[in-house]
């Protein structure tokens, strides 16, 4: 078995009651057999909390009227931890903030950026991502699944992720370029040519095609687009109450009287975005200038978490374009801090945004699903502009 692992995945460390939110409210936590059958052994005065804060039918630990844990205390601490030690924890609560993707003789893991102080480490580090493996014994077979498909993604990733971390070429252009290479490599997997994929690899690689992708690239932003995929995060399932008051307080601040008809209005909104969003451009490059690294490290972390899961249903496009979409809707959501904040925006702001975005994508199914779904109604032409 092959394990890989982010250079900086050993740097997380939980920070506990210190941590400005916490990962034990806000979502269900399951607990997995094992786990509920020590819990029905336990003996002593923390028996009887334990029989009454799991809903041992569903396997699920209770929440309050707020979705808070029934064992996270006042302090944002654990009692069952305090109470019976590490060893006593469900595989949901040792496991998270940690993610791992499963394939044939691989394991792909990664810290979930829902974390905030994941988040923080992520957006943190100056330096390209480094992914280190290492290798186990135990061997795994799965029935459907293509070795030779999962060969070539990965393949497509690596050269991805270099093309993201090449830092002497301009953001737009290294997006450009991906969104192209994974766009080729999706007409392959449906003609089912995959024999040719690594054509594509050597096409986006060379000068011609490089120039290309930079000729394409328009300079007129797609106001429509963005607006549209800002408006299809209110088609998801809420995993906490404050996420769509938010969500709306920024569109109102971002894009003004999205629902109305009149063109007049719809016209001064427009324009007044673009003035916002050149303003906020250019306060970025004199305030907070490693803002495209952080782009940068993002991308690399979507990709490099759900690309290759187009193995198991060949939406390798579908899984570069959530990746790029979910960098835009960041962008948006923290030019509207800066908007609220009077032209303001510090580290903390955006290691706030991620991480809730992160939350409301990640750590559910159905919205993940969802999402897929909507980037294949909504396909992005690999040439817009879009950051």
């Amino acid at each position: 078995m092959l394990y890989t692992i982010p250079d900086y995945y050993h740097e997380f460390s939980c920070i506990a009651g210190e941590c400005e939110d916490t990962c034990c409210a806000g979502w269900q936590i399951v607990a997995d057999e094992a786990a509920l059958k020590k819990y029905k052994k336990v003996t002593g005065s923390f028996k009887k909390r334990l029989r009454r804060s799991i809903n041992w039918k569903e396997g699920t630990f209770k929440q309050d009227k707020n979705k808070r844990c029934a064992f996270l205390n006042d302090e944002n601490l654990c009692d069952m931890y305090t109470a019976l030690g590490e060893k006593s924890l469900c595989r949901t609560c040792k496991m998270y903030p940690r993610h791992v993707e499963e394939f044939e003789d691989v394991r792909e893991m990664t810290l979930s950026v829902s974390c905030p102080e994941v988040a923080r480490i992520l957006l943190g580090k100056k330096e390209p991502v480094r992914f280190l493996t290492y290798e186990s014994n135990k061997e795994e077979e799965y029935d459907d699944f293509d070795p030779f498909l999962y060969s070539k993604l990965v393949d497509a990733r690596k050269v991805m992720i270099d093309i993201l971390q090449d830092r002497s070429k301009k953001l737009d252009l290294r997006v450009g370029l991906v969104l192209a290479i994974a766009h080729d490599l999706q007409v392959r997997i449906k003609r089912e040519d995959i024999f040719s994929i690594d054509n594509v690899f050597e096409k986006y690689q060379t000068e011609k095609a490089i120039q290309f992708v930079e000729d394409k690239l328009t300079e007129d932003e797609d106001y429509a687009f963005i607006t549209k995929m800002y408006q299809n995060q209110y088609l998801m399932e809420r995993l906490r109450d404050d996420w769509e008051p938010y969500l709306l307080e920024a569109e109102k601040l971002l894009y003004g009287h999205l629902k109305t008809t009149d063109e007049k209005t719809q016209a001064e909104d427009k324009e007044r975005y673009m003035e916002q969003k050149q303003q906020f451009h250019e306060w970025l490059k004199e305030h907070m200038p490693e803002y495209e690294i952080q782009y940068e490290q993002l991308l690399v972390y979507f990709i490099s978490t759900y690309f290759c899961g187009a193995v198991y249903d060949g939406e390798a496009y579908v899984k570069v374009q959530m990746a790029a979409v979910s960098v835009l809707l960041i962008h948006e959501l923290m030019m509207a801090r800066w908007i609220k904040n009077e032209e303001v925006l510090e580290q903390e702001d955006v290691v706030d945004i991620v991480y809730r975005y992160s939350r409301e994508l990640e750590h559910s199914d159905p919205n993940l699903n969802l999402m897929e779904k909507l980037m294949r109604r909504d396909m992005l032409p690999w040439f817009k502009k879009v950051y």
